[in-house]
């Protein structure tokens, strides 16, 4: 890991564990994880908000207001909000996307659930993504929550990564491996 990785995951994390603790003592885990999810969305969608976020032009009373302004529109709960106005006051809200992630990361544990990244060549419909959720269930011995996404480069196919454990099932993978054996025999 880089250094500047290092120092915001570190950051992030400092910030993500002060919500988390804040959260559990009030009895709002859910109402944070909803939060999160809108924050992700709206992280994911928007420019502008990764541009406030990163850019070193804005002021911080600039990035404060947009910030709580955005907070207050998607209706986030008051610790979310305040960690945010913190965030954009210490000139911190560049590990945004990395709080989230952490929070993700505490809530999952203490649910007991794991998140599996599975991408497809083509998108898993409701019963493949639930399926596919129980197998790993069975197999890890902990709740699944899939994380899916395509890639069409695949061709056919799964990859799916738990942890620190890959399984690769993709048509594109065993052409390539059919192709290193072709180069080894001519």
């Amino acid at each position: 890991m880089s250094e500047p990785a290092s120092i915001s995951s570190g950051i992030a994390e400092r910030y993500a564990t002060a919500v988390f603790e804040i959260a559990k003592e009030t009895k709002t885990l859910a109402e944070l994880e909803g939060g999160l999810d809108d924050l992700s969305a709206a992280l994911a969608e928007s420019a502008e908000l990764r541009e406030l976020n990163s850019s070193p032009v804005i002021s911080r009373e600039e990035q404060g207001k947009a910030i709580a302004a955005i907070a207050d529109k998607m209706g986030l709960q008051p610790v979310l909000k305040n960690t945010l106005g913190l965030m954009a006051e210490k000139r911190r809200l560049f590990v945004l996307p990395q709080l989230v992630d952490q929070l993700r990361a505490m809530l999952a544990a203490e649910k007991g659930e794991v998140t599996a990244e599975v991408v497809s060549a083509k998108a898993l419909t409701k019963t493949q993504s639930e399926k596919l959720s129980k197998t790993l269930a069975d197999r890890i011995g902990k709740d699944v929550k899939i994380n899916a996404t395509v890639d069409e480069a695949l061709i056919g196919g799964l990859v799916v990564k738990v942890g620190s454990k890959m399984i690769d099932t993709s048509i594109a993978s065993k052409l390539s491996s059919l192709q290193n054996a072709m180069k080894e025999v001519g």
